[in-house]
C-alpha cells in the first residue's frame, strides 16, 4: 500500500457530482425558468415593462434605500465588529449570537415588529414623532428594514480580519509615536477595507431583493415607497408571469454584476498582494 491518503468525504469525481446537482436544482433551474420567461417576450414588450414610470420609480426607492442601508451597516457593522474582537465584557456572547438573529428571524416577522415600534403610537415612532421625525411608511422605513436583515452580511465579513490582525503592527506604531487616529488610518484600516468594502456589497445586493421585512414598514404608495420586490409581486398577483420575471431579471443582472465586480476586485487584490 502507498501512501494514500484517506479522506472523510468520498472522491473528486462523486464529490463534483453532487456538488453539481445541487446547483442545478437548487440555483440553475429557477434561474432556467427566469430566462424562459423573459425569452418568451419580444424586446419591445420587455423594455415596455421595465421602463413603466410606477417601475422605475421603484428602482429608485429600492436602490437609495440599500445604499443607505449598506452604508450605515458598513459604519456600524465595522463597529460592532470591533466591539466585539477587541474588548472582553459582560454579555458579549449573547450580542454576537443576537447579531445572527436577522438570518434566523423570518423577514415578515421583522417587519411587522419594525413597523410596530416605529409606528407613529410605537414605542419609538412617538418619541421620533415629537421631533417631526416618520419612519414607518416611508422610505426612511424602507432603510430601517433593509439595514436590519443585512447588518450580519458586514459584521460577519469584518471580525474574522480584525481576529487575524496581528497586534505587533499596531504596537510598533504606537511605540513611534503615532496616534491612535493614525495607527487605524494607516495600519488597520488598510487591512480592513477589502473585507468591509466586500460586506457592504453583500449588504447592497441582499437589500436590493428584500421584501418580507420592507413591505409592512414601506406604506407602498405609489412612486414613493414602492420597492421593486412589491412590483414583482404585484405582478405575479395579476398572473403576469412574464412582466414579474422581466422586472426580477433587471434586479438579478444588478446583483450578479456587483457580485461578478466584487469577486474579480478581490482576486486581483490578493494577487497584487502576493507579488508584494
Amino acid at each position: 500500500m502507498g501512501n494514500r491518503s484517506k479522506r472523510v468525504l468520498p472522491g473528486f469525481g462523486l464529490s463534483l457530482g453532487i456538488s453539481l446537482l445541487f446547483i442545478s436544482l437548487i440555483l440553475m433551474l429557477p434561474l432556467t425558468g427566469l430566462v424562459m420567461e423573459v425569452s418568451a417576450m419580444s424586446f419591445d414588450q420587455f423594455w415596455f415593462v421595465i421602463t413603466d414610470p410606477r417601475v422605475v420609480a421603484s428602482y429608485k426607492v429600492t436602490a437609495l434605500s440599500a445604499l443607505a442601508a449598506s452604508l450605515f451597516n458598513g459604519l456600524f457593522g465595522l463597529l460592532l465588529a470591533w466591539v466585539l474582537v477587541r474588548y472582553e465584557f459582560p454579555g458579549k456572547r449573547l450580542i454576537d449570537a443576537v447579531v445572527d438573529l436577522p438570518f434566523a428571524l423570518p423577514t415578515a416577522v421583522a417587519g411587522i415588529v419594525l413597523a410596530t415600534l416605529f409606528a407613529e403610537n410605537g414605542w419609538y415612532g412617538q418619541w421620533l414623532s415629537k421631533l417631526g421625525i416618520e419612519i414607518a411608511f416611508t422610505p426612511v422605513g424602507i432603510a430601517v428594514a433593509m439595514a436590519f436583515t443585512s447588518l450580519p452580511f458586514v459584521v460577519r465579513t469584518v471580525q474574522p480580519v480584525l481576529e487575524e490582525l496581528a497586534p505587533e503592527d499596531e504596537e510598533a506604531a504606537v511605540s513611534l509615536g503615532a496616534s491612535d487616529g493614525l495607527v487605524f488610518r494607516r495600519v488597520i484600516f488598510p487591512a480592513l477595507w477589502p473585507a468591509l468594502l466586500t460586506g457592504v456589497a453583500l449588504s447592497f445586493t441582499r437589500s436590493l431583493g428584500e421584501f418580507g421585512a420592507v413591505i409592512f414598514i414601506a406604506g407602498n404608495m405609489p412612486y414613493v415607497s414602492e420597492v421593486t420586490s412589491l412590483m414583482i409581486f404585484v405582478r405575479l398577483q395579476e398572473y403576469d408571469y412574464a412582466a414579474a420575471s422581466a422586472i426580477a431579471s433587471v434586479v438579478l443582472l444588478v446583483s450578479l454584476v456587483m457580485l461578478f465586480a466584487i469577486t474579480l476586485w478581490q482576486a486581483r487584490y490578493l494577487k497584487r498582494i502576493e507579488g508584494r
